[in-house]
């Protein structure tokens, strides 16, 4: 690859473009075809996929036959608008030759002509929905509708698409009757919904088009290798510089076309605030005291301008929560817009006093937070530049002056950063030795570790996973599992993504004499994967924690298995280190003491009754369209979440009593905005504790991992022996505390 490519270490990346369509357009055909410039571009790009992707070589021509598939699953998410002929037509008239006129030709003629029927099809179904919405609808009839078709087959016919959306038409009234509208009000919130709809599907252009289509090819080698048109790519570099006001959250569109929180940024507006949750939805966008405007279908592009403001000023959000399991649930949060302050999202920790086995006297036991792993030219609010290692050496120190016996290292929600920093931190707890292996589309293997003797802390520890912890979380979490330093507990598996993307410009790659004179996009690709010490990868599998904790993530997609075209596991040859995994003698009693206490606590009742609650409702795979059944539905959802609340307010009271230690000052409680709704009086049922601490009282994970190093102690205060087959087991009084 040429030297003069510029590099970006990315750790997450949402596109500020939807994935899925839903919008607007006026009666007039609009007819696209490839520009000259853009058939540059795409010859270049598939040049760089078949040279540096990490999995250049599982590609092959024929590999193409499923583009037109996924790029009209792009298009029409929920399969609503083709027909099953629309797509056998498409296949018929543009699978043989795909791959010669992309390839070769650098022609995506057949990404604007699929579009063009998708446009008829949108305004013919949008005139249809009209007339449809003028019509009584019968909310008794015993029928459902199936919640999420976005793996569904596309109609077969006019007349069952006729049907289906008949279907949707009842479920949209229903979901607004049950948010207390009248029928009449809920007919023109649905009205309007189709009218913006057909309003964007217009006002997207050519250069749209090629992204989504473009993605659908590059995603035939894994799913978060993609192609950002000019303008998105112009989006991108501003974010990757600059700090831009708003409310701090990742966003992307979903195939349903809601706008969804996929991570929030520690330390923003939205994570301080502490209401706002990965998953959510995004149904409205209101400023201050506004009316609010609906977004599902809107491009994600302007709901992103909705959001984003003038710093200080408040946006209000109308959100479906992503624990909520009927789709008329609605929650209103309010944010006084902000840059984001570094210094709330760098590491913090705290003391926890821990009840001892015997009851006689307290452990004194230390926590480590770590929200991800910046450094390099992350600046602190005061300028001065930060690193995610540094601050947690210094935490470290803090920790022993106040005399811990043990410390939890909580990696939860942590979704990477840079893996310098993710090597140095690993470093602080090993003498010396390799700490990842990284090899590229060449089979080449580099090993990566700690080459400083010094050791900032060689006590007992535990780290705390979840299945948001991602790429350099699981680095450090796999690397002190694989040298025995440190028991690992949590949910079933971390987030499996162990690969590295490169963002490539493409005015940097193409022949100088061949430049355009205006911009161009970029494509960010998968480029390495990362391997433990011993060789295994972190790909799919993530990191297995040692103690399995019960917990609502597992049932959720949200791990790097759950994505198309994903990278498969494997292994290499097992780098040389000091260190073996933790022995039996010790994971086989804490796991034992552990389990007890999950079946006899309160609070483990309380988790595991909510994840039943939550995984039958993730499993009902459609809805009534019967309003009573609904309203039944909800009623019996509400009093579950009371009675929830009751138990965790019950479990708050057992909390371990803490103090904090933080680098810098803790940030100030947050204003509330004028006629705020206190979060206590929300209706929307949560499952999630919304408590402004850093520490929530109720969560029940950090609680168990506390205790299980407690237990760990009485095998010894030196770690050393945690790997010794002699070591005596447990007594039982572990699963008294």
């Amino acid at each position: 690859m040429p030297t003069r490519l510029r590099r970006f270490t990315t750790a997450l990346f949402f596109a500020l473009f939807a994935v899925t369509l839903a919008c607007s357009a006026p009666a007039t055909e609009r007819k696209f075809s490839t520009p000259s410039t853009l058939r540059l571009e795409i010859r270049q790009l598939l040049s760089l996929l078949e040279q540096y992707h990490y999995n250049r070589d599982a590609v092959r021509p024929a590999s193409y036959s499923g583009v037109i598939a996924d790029y009209m699953g792009a298009v029409d998410g929920q399969r609503l608008f083709f027909l099953a002929s629309d797509k056998a037509a498409f296949e018929k008239r543009y699978s043989n030759n795909l791959y010669y006129n992309v390839h070769d030709l650098g022609n995506i003629d057949a990404a604007y002509e699929i579009f063009a029927v998708y446009d008829q099809r949108s305004r013919e179904r949008i005139a249809w929905i009209n007339e449809e919405l003028k019509r009584d609808f019968d909310l008794t009839q015993p029928d459902s509708y199936c919640l999420d078709r976005s793996k569904a087959e596309w109609p077969e016919t006019p007349a069952a698409a006729d049907t289906l959306w008949r279907s949707r038409l009842k479920f949209e009234i229903g979901s607004e009757v049950l948010n207390k509208k009248t029928v009449e009000e809920a007919r023109e919130i649905v009205r309007k919904r189709y009218e913006r709809m057909l309003k964007n599907i217009a006002e997207l252009e050519g250069a749209d088009l090629a992204e989504l289509f473009l993605t659908s090819i590059t995603q035939l080698y894994d799913p978060h290798s993609t192609y950002m048109s000019a303008e998105n790519f112009k989006d991108f570099d501003i974010k990757m510089k600059l700090q831009l006001v708003g409310i701090g959250a990742m966003l992307s569109m979903d195939k349903e076309d809601y706008c969804v929180v996929r991570e929030l940024v520690p330390g923003g507006p939205a994570d301080l605030e502490k209401s706002l949750k990965p998953n959510d939805k995004i149904i409205a966008v209101a400023q201050g005291d506004g009316e609010p405007v609906e977004v599902i279908g809107m491009k994600l592009r302007r709901i992103v301008e909705l959001i984003r403001g003038t710093k200080g000023t408040q946006v209000r959000l109308i959100v479906q929560p992503g624990s909520a399991t009927d789709s008329s649930t609605r929650k209103e949060i309010s944010i006084i817009r902000d840059v984001v302050k570094l210094d709330s999202a760098r590491a913090h920790a705290a003391v926890f006093d821990i009840p001892s086995s015997n009851g006689q006297a307290t452990i004194p036991l230390g926590v480590i937070s770590l929200p991800s792993f910046y450094g390099g030219e992350s600046e602190a609010d005061d300028g001065v530049r930060t690193s995610a290692a540094q601050d947690v050496a210094e935490l470290i120190t803090r920790l022993q002056a106040e005399k811990v016996q043990g410390i939890v290292l909580d990696l939860r929600r942590n979704g990477g950063g840079l893996l310098s920093e993710a090597i140095d931190l690993t470093g602080l707890f090993i003498k010396t030795g390799p700490v990842v292996q990284v090899r590229n589309f060449e089979s080449r293997i580099n090993v990566n570790g700690d080459e400083d003797p010094k050791i900032a802390y060689d006590g007992p520890l535990a780290v705390i996973v979840d299945r948001f912890s991602a790429s350099a979380s699981e680095i450090v979490a796999g690397a002190l599992q694989n040298y025995g330093r440190a028991i690992i507990v949590g949910d079933s598996s971390t987030h499996g993504k162990g690969s590295v993307q490169q963002v490539i410009p493409m005015s940097e790659v193409l022949p100088t004499l061949l430049r355009p004179a205006g911009k161009t996009g970029a494509a960010k690709l998968t480029i390495q994967k990362f391997y433990l010490p011993s060789g295994a990868s972190t790909q799919l599998k993530g990191v297995v924690p040692d103690i399995v904790l019960p917990s609502f993530e597992d049932y959720l997609p949200v791990g790097e298995s759950d994505l198309p075209h994903a990278l498969v596991w494997d292994e290499i040859p097992s780098s040389f280190f000091n260190g073996k995994p933790l022995q039996p003698t010790l994971i086989t009693p804490l796991r034992s003491a552990s389990q007890r206490r999950q079946e006899t606590l309160d609070e483990f009742a309380y988790l595991k009754r909510s994840i039943e609650w939550f995984k039958q409702r993730q499993e009902q795979k459609t809805i009534s369209l019967n309003i009573d059944d609904r309203r039944r539905q909800k009623e019996s959802d509400d009093a579950f979440d009371k009675t929830n609340k009751a138990e965790r307010e019950k479990i708050a009271q057992g909390a371990y009593p803490y103090r904090e230690i933080r680098i810098v000052p803790a940030p100030p409680p947050r204003i509330k905005a004028p006629d705020e709704k206190p979060a206590d009086e929300s209706e929307t049922p949560i499952l999630d504790d919304d408590s402004d601490e850093a520490y929530p009282k109720s969560d029940v994970h950090l609680r168990e991992a506390l205790r299980i190093l407690a237990d760990a102690l009485q095998l010894g205060q030196n770690p050393e022996v945690w790997s010794d087959p002699h070591a005596a087991p447990l007594t039982a009084q572990a699963v008294r505390r």
